[in-house]
């Protein structure tokens, strides 16, 4: 499918320009940890959510591409996840900041832990992600071409997740019998302004707001293949440092995202992805902008087992359809180190 590669510039306000401002933004983020079926257990871990971040910036929030996000998994287990990612072209910084043309390169680097629990004989877990982003390239602000080199910690995310349904929460031993067939789950995502932001800066990869994104998911396998379906809606805090020293306001961002993952067998398996994402209109000093989201993004991840402790997990998505902040490529790998619940 060709892209339809477009931004829309803000035009409905007017944003005090000062001449060596110079930025825009992303931050960090990976398409997490690769799950291994032990020979003995004979279970397969989720795609965990701590690392399955991809995006790039706070607004790309709900462009997060996470297959097996619901996945049962035994009860005790501790996740250690590290990862790169690199993305180029129009990457997603805030709808509110009117640049256009964006050619931007950024890395990323993460690091991220998970622990699997017992939430009242559900199946639930924690994650904890600490984001960081080295940024640089160009783009046009009022006319002129504006340059930009910035690195810096991202902001930091928590999720909380349990499957009620289908999921039971289990030992390593009681594990071994469980076939999954339909798993519905829930989350919510808390995301915390740490990360570096200047306000005297257009963007930066700190947000300086705080981030809320609860988050359905429905799972059904079928055979070696598992089909998934998650919707969320993400709602943000006021930003009242903004450039120029106005106050930023964003209305909900609301997605879908859907994945079809096939066992390759012995901790081996591939999916493809996709995610669909609207609203996110934002406010400026009470004025809107003309900078709906409708963006459409499709991907494919591959995790390969090397052991019973380690895996890796590769990923690419690209923006196919684009209306604000979201025409870029990504790739990402991440390593995952996993022990405890008597594995």
């Amino acid at each position: 499918m060709a892209k339809a590669r477009r931004v829309t510039p803000i035009r409905s306000r007017t944003i005090p320009h000062r001449a060596n401002h110079r930025c825009w933004h992303s931050a960090p983020g990976l398409h997490g940890p690769a799950p291994v079926r032990s020979a003995a257990a004979r279970w397969l871990p989720p795609g965990l959510a701590a690392a399955a971040m991809l995006a790039f910036g706070a607004p790309a929030a709900a462009q997060e591409l996470e297959p097996r996000a619901y996945t049962n998994v035994p009860v005790g287990m501790n996740f250690v996840i590290a990862g790169y990612g690199y993305s180029a072209g129009g990457v997603a910084f805030d709808p509110a900041v009117p640049l256009t043309d964006a050619d931007i390169r950024t890395h990323n680097a993460l690091f991220a832990y998970v622990r699997s629990l017992d939430i009242a004989g559900l199946a639930g877990k924690v994650d904890i992600v600490l984001p960081y982003a080295w940024l640089s390239g160009s783009a046009l602000y009022q006319g002129e071409t504006r340059e930009r080199e910035v690195s810096g910690l991202g902001d930091a995310r928590l999720r909380m997740s349990v499957n009620f349904y289908g999921a039971p929460a289990l030992s390593v031993q009681e594990f071994a019998s469980y076939r999954q067939d339909v798993i519905v789950g829930a989350s919510l995502q808390v995301t915390a302004p740490v990360g570096q932001y200047d306000s005297t800066k257009l963007v930066n990869i700190g947000t300086n707001r705080w981030s809320f994104k609860p988050e359905l998911g429905i799972s059904k396998a079928i055979g070696p293949m598992t089909l998934e379906l998650m919707v969320a809606g993400a709602v943000s805090t006021e930003n009242d440092d903004f450039f120029g020293g106005s106050t930023v306001a964003q209305d909900p961002v609301y997605s879908a995202q859907t994945h079809l993952t096939y066992n390759l067998g012995r901790g081996n398996w591939v999916a493809v992805d996709a995610v669909y994402y609207t609203g996110g209109r934002s406010t400026v000093d009470g004025v809107t902008g003309d900078d709906l989201q409708r963006n459409t993004r499709f991907g494919a991840t591959y995790a390969h087992a090397i052991d019973r402790h380690h895996s890796l997990k590769l990923h690419a998505s690209s923006g196919v359809s684009t209306r604000t902040g979201s025409d870029y490529d990504s790739i990402a790998i991440a390593w995952q180190y996993r022990w405890g619940a008597g594995y």
